[in-house]
């Protein structure tokens, strides 16, 4: 699955995303996809999404 695709994410999967915070350091956070924020269907850095615990970032890995 590639993190950069829109359509290989959906809500309810368990992805590691990168906080804004945490772009400097690369620190994860890992939890469950609530919203999917980016609109276009790639983005290089990673989709970002909305987990269920409210935090917002970029996902870097997805988990299966």
């Amino acid at each position: 699955m590639d993190r950069t695709k829109r359509s290989d994410i959906n809500r309810g999967v368990r992805v590691s995303i990168v906080l804004k915070k945490d772009q400097q350091t690369g620190k994860l956070t890992e939890g469950i996809v609530k919203d999917i924020l980016t609109n276009s269907a790639v983005h290089p850095h990673g989709i970002k999404v909305r987990l269920e615990s409210g935090e917002v970032g970029r996902v870097k890995k997805i988990s299966a």
